[in-house]
């Protein structure tokens, strides 16, 4: 259904300390109001605020996640990952996959209100929600607008089970909330940590929080009595794929408190292929043939890559005291799909 139930007006009035901006609306979005907000952490990026349709998703039969229903009160994310696989879906509104899905943020300003009328429609029959699989509900935008607290409660209130993925420690300020929902339903938290040194993360996550303040949070829900698991993801060849880089990784997820780990290797689909092509040339251009030949047949490594890399993850796990998570748990995201023969792309 891509982005046909997000055309419909939003309810004026600006949100405090807004700035009106005045950057041409996507084709896409005609009845969208543009913000811009006059703070540094904020600077350079517009928020495009609609009136969605609708707002619990359905994920498509063929899709191989443990999940079945999604809600995404944000399209874009400021997390700025270069290596995010939803960039292609801003090319769906007539925006670039590079700089604008980093830059130009879709607020579906009544996702609560949605989900409160969603969950009471006589069709629905109280499914798995997921959330945070395709972009980070999480990011800095949710400090503003807030629409998690309305979200959770929605589901609390209902008591519908439902999980999120994040690499926002922001969750930790709607902590009182999801342990009310866990005395009602099935709650499951998971963290993205795919490596904890410093350096790349500032060039490849550049909108994140610090790994370690995101492992802190993951201390502290588990400290709250959660079960959190983290995906190890991505896994960059070459940056992130030595056994040291494994190891420190590993051993600081265990040291947080997570129950689970499980390793996924970087996928470069379109979109996301060429902005990190890109990146990889400028900050690291001697990996660019190993690239090159890792990713030749298409969006995912080698199938032998892919085993030997979480063969080792699972290995460090173990000796760490932490399991694999096994696929269907609602914790984490499955291994990617293998490859397709007939896709040919490039990189660079």
């Amino acid at each position: 259904m891509r982005w046909d139930n997000l055309t419909a007006p939003p309810v004026e009035g600006d949100p405090e300390r807004a700035a009106p901006a005045t950057p041409p609306l996507p084709l896409a979005l005609p009845g969208a109001v543009a913000r811009t907000f006059d703070t540094p952490e904020f600077a350079g990026m517009t928020f495009y605020e609609v009136q969605a349709k609708s707002i619990l998703n359905r994920v498509p039969g063929q899709s191989r996640v443990p999940f079945e229903w999604t809600i995404n009160p944000y399209r874009g994310c400021s997390h700025a990952c270069r290596y995010c696989f939803a960039r292609n879906t801003h090319t769906y509104l007539d925006l670039g996959a590079g700089a604008d899905f980093d830059r130009k943020v879709i607020v579906k300003v009544n996702a609560g209100e949605l989900v409160r009328r969603e969950l009471a429609a006589p069709r629905w029959r109280g499914a798995h929600v997921a959330m945070g699989t395709n972009v980070d509900c999480y990011q800095r935008a949710e400090g503003r607008y807030r629409l998690m607290p309305q979200i959770i409660g929605a589901l609390r209130d209902f008591a519908n089970p439902f999980s999120i993925l994040t690499k926002g420690t922001l969750i930790l300020r709607d902590l009182p909330l999801l342990r009310q929902a866990a005395e009602v339903t099935t709650v499951g938290i998971s963290f993205s940590v795919g490596f904890v040194d410093e350096h790349l993360w500032r060039t490849v996550e550049p909108g994140t929080p610090h790994p370690r303040r995101r492992l802190d949070a993951v201390r502290a829900l588990a400290d709250a009595g959660f079960s959190v698991g983290v995906l190890m993801a991505p896994i960059l060849p070459g940056l992130s794929d030595s056994d040291e880089s494994i190891e420190t990784t590993v051993s600081a997820i265990a040291a947080a408190g997570a129950t689970s780990v499980t390793a996924l290797p970087l996928h470069l689909r379109p979109g996301a292929r060429e902005w990190y092509a890109h990146w990889l040339a400028r900050e690291h251009p001697h990996l660019v043939p190993r690239y090159r030949e890792l990713y030749r047949a298409g969006s995912y490594a080698p199938q032998a890559y892919q085993r030997e890399l979480t063969a080792r993850v699972r290995i460090a796990s173990r000796r760490h005291g932490l399991y694999r998570a096994e696929r269907g748990d609602n914790r984490s995201l499955p291994e990617p799909p293998p490859p397709s023969t007939a896709e040919q792309l490039t990189l660079l």
